[in-house]
């Protein structure tokens, strides 16, 4: 067996192959090229967007070359897969600077030089001009009603409604692939599993199109779920972004190092470029050492490092232990943003506060007599520094870079004190 399938067959990701004796027999005699691709709906993309391009990486990697595809013309249009209803469509402006935001999300994972480095494509180069009679006549022409009404993308909505536009969405990316074999012989398109029938039609529009025997192949990724049964990717501030303005790079690394332990050897498979051998000794941490979470440090360092570099890596680490250990009075101002970024604030003034009012007033403690009470018994903290005098009062000595002040209140009650 050709053993990049065989690693992904090991690795849980093959879901559906068009042709899985043709697929072995090409990738055993040549390399080949192969998209993968997204449409901007958003200025960024999330985590359940990235095993398909994953994949394509590890494409790359076995000596073949990737395409990878923005699209700026699906995304006028909108993918019916998934929906229940219409999309709202967004305008030329906003779906131009959605791709220019997601190509560079997608430089970081791919290389793009060598010999078989990966080519960026936006399929608004070549569908975004094309005239309505064109797409008729040399696309329409090719793909029947029953055919596309057999689509489940396109069944599952024709009880609630589905507009002509989003019907013809499944031709516009058949168009693609047809256009990526013939101008970059493109061999193959990977994608999601809810990707299925628009992969198999652009596989009809070769087949009707190009010479007879022209082959061309499609692979689906199943779909990412969690063991418990709520969806991958989301928490309960929202998906996890790969703009680290939308998910802060140590938010990013919280989410995979709380990865539950029935769940993380898969995403490390999915995920990572690991070796089967390391990811069978993580596997083996996980039943034997559990409480020492050696699957999901590794997990969240090399997601981490792959989406927002090494320092940004760094400073994920640095944060969650300065939280662990309370000990946060080396932070800088921009860790602070980002580790404190979910815990109660309060806005105070002046250079002088007394702890005591500050406590009560930041809601901290209920009472002055409770304030007090914490104060002496040693429960409150300041950047880290216990406090045991009931007469201590703030200064800008305790402001960190004069923008915070982190107070704790027992074991885990941070309060991030601002100052106007």
């Amino acid at each position: 067996m050709n053993e990049l399938l065989k690693d992904l067959a090991w690795r849980g990701i093959i879901y559906q192959q068009t042709d899985e004796v043709g697929i072995l027999d090409t990738l055993n005699k040549e390399s080949i090229s192969l998209y993968c691709g997204v449409d901007p709906t958003a200025d960024s993309m999330h985590i359940g967007h990235l095993l398909p391009f994953l994949t394509l990486r590890r494409f790359q990697l076995s000596g073949h070359r990737p395409i990878v595809l923005v699209g700026g013309a699906t995304g006028l249009i909108g993918d019916p897969s998934g929906k229940k209803e219409e999309r709202k469509l967004q305008t030329l402006e906003t779906v131009q600077y959605n791709v220019s935001c997601l190509q560079k999300q997608l430089e970081r994972i791919f290389d793009f030089e060598g010999s078989n480095g990966a080519i960026m494509v936006n399929n608004y180069d070549w569908a975004g001009s094309m005239d309505i009679v064109t797409f008729l006549r040399d696309f329409g022409k090719h793909v029947g009603i029953n055919y596309m009404l057999a689509k489940d993308t396109i069944a599952t909505r024709l009880d609630t409604g589905i507009s002509f536009t989003e019907f013809t969405y499944t031709i516009l990316q058949a168009m693609d692939f047809f256009h990526l074999y013939e101008n970059h012989e493109c061999r193959m398109q990977i994608g999601g599993s809810d990707q299925w029938g628009n992969i198999t039609t652009g596989l009809e529009l070769i087949r009707k199109m190009q010479p007879e025997g022209a082959k061309a192949y499609g692979l689906t990724i199943p779909l990412v779920t969690k063991a418990d049964g709520t969806k991958f990717g989301k928490t309960e501030s929202g998906a996890i972004w790969l703009d680290p303005e939308k998910t802060s790079p140590y938010e990013f690394y919280q989410f995979w190092i709380n990865t539950a332990d029935a769940d993380v050897v898969k995403y490390l498979k999915f995920f990572t470029f690991l070796p089967q051998a390391e990811i069978e000794e993580l596997a083996k941490a996980v039943m034997d050492e559990p409480h020492l979470r050696k699957a999901q440090k590794t997990l969240a360092e090399e997601m981490t490092r792959m989406i927002h570099g090494q320092e940004s890596l760094d400073q994920a680490i640095k944060i969650s232990a300065a939280l662990f250990s309370g000990d946060v009075k080396n932070l800088t101002a921009v860790e602070i943003k980002q580790g404190f970024k979910d815990v109660p604030s309060y806005t105070a003034t002046g250079e002088e506060i007394a702890l005591v009012d500050l406590l009560v007033d930041a809601k901290i403690s209920p009472s002055k007599r409770q304030a007090r009470e914490d104060i002496t018994n040693g429960a409150v903290t300041i950047n880290g520094e216990r406090i045991t005098d009931t007469a201590y009062v703030l200064t800008i000595s305790n402001r960190i870079e004069e923008q915070f002040t982190i107070i704790r209140r027992g074991k885990k009650k941070y309060t991030l004190i601002k100052y106007s």
